[in-house]
């Protein structure tokens, strides 16, 4: 990668690890669900209005709103509900952590599905350590029964495991246009979302109460939705077309550090050090699935 793709890929780190800080400072005086409802539909409209200026046009096909329904579900309306949720009861920087376990899942389910990406030596290597480094941070809170902050972790993790369900799907869309993609599935997750917000939400006030919340409240979910999700997708698609799918993966490692950062500079979070090992842990499995760390090493020979 060329200079502009790193500071790019650095950009988008903070996008993506400044969510947690954004979904934390929203979800303190926003439910949940309502904050998840409209970040998808701030960032829907937004990839909606940009798609002329990239020269793309949404497929009209059946099958392709079917697909991007399913996957609008998978990696945006349970991931981003299970996140806001977990973010009532845990810091920004902890569930920054917990979601780094993705590409743990992703490997699995891929070995459990898939005929063409088998667990290797190094990934299984990495799955494990991954999964010590879990252990490590949930594990005493886990003995003294479910908590709310231990729920709220696990719901982190169920997170990340439908974002790995998300991944594993979304090999079906390699033909299709990456722009497309993104604003089909937010908008679909909008289309989801929205009549349920209507049946659950109507009691909170719904859009009466949008007004309602603190400044600070609303600033975070436009946050959320413009650079956190529309933005970031811009600079993603840009990033993957220009230097691949294995680059932009190296933001797995970034992302933690930027949430853990963001939360102790902005929230004044601070971090256990079991839960500090536990991302010290979750590094080195996610550079051992990687690889290419060690291959540098000389660990491991390239494939």
């Amino acid at each position: 990668m060329g200079p502009v793709e790193w500071l790019l890929l650095f950009t988008l780190s903070v996008l993506w690890g400044g969510s947690f800080l954004f979904a934390k400072m929203a979800v303190t005086h926003v439910p949940p669900l309502v904050v998840v409802w409209a970040r998808v539909l701030i960032a829907a409209s937004l990839l909606l209005a940009l798609l002329p200026a990239f020269g793309v046009k949404l497929p009209r096909d059946g099958r392709f709103w079917r697909d991007v329904a399913i996957m609008g579900v998978l990696n945006n309306v349970i991931p981003f509900a299970l996140i806001f949720w977990g973010q009532v009861h845990i810091g920004a920087g902890l569930a920054s952590i917990l979601n780094a376990t993705v590409p743990f899942f992703t490997v699995l389910l891929a070995h459990l599905l898939t005929g063409d990406e088998r667990l290797s030596g190094g990934k299984l290597v990495g799955l494990a350590i991954g999964i010590a480094g879990v252990t490590a941070m949930i594990g005493p809170d886990a003995l003294e029964g479910l908590g709310g902050a231990t729920l709220a972790q696990f719901a982190i993790l169920g997170a990340a495991l439908s974002y790995g369900f998300a991944n594993i799907f979304g090999r079906r869309f390699k033909a299709r246009p990456p722009m497309a993609l993104a604003a089909g599935q937010l908008s679909m997750s909008t289309l989801i979302l929205t009549p349920v917000i209507l049946a659950t939400q109507v009691p909170w006030g719904f859009l009466g109460a949008l007004a309602m919340p603190p400044m600070q409240a609303v600033g975070a979910i436009l946050a959320l939705a413009v650079l956190s999700t529309a933005l970031a997708y811009v600079i993603f698609f840009r990033i993957l077309g220009k230097a691949g799918a294995t680059n932009i993966a190296l933001v797995t490692f970034l992302v933690p550090a930027s949430g853990v950062l963001l939360g102790a500079l902005v929230l004044g979070e601070r971090l256990e050090a079991r839960q500090l090992l536990g991302l010290a842990a979750i590094l080195c499995g996610l550079a051992a699935i990687d690889g290419r760390l060690l291959r540098r090493l000389g660990l491991t020979r390239p494939a």
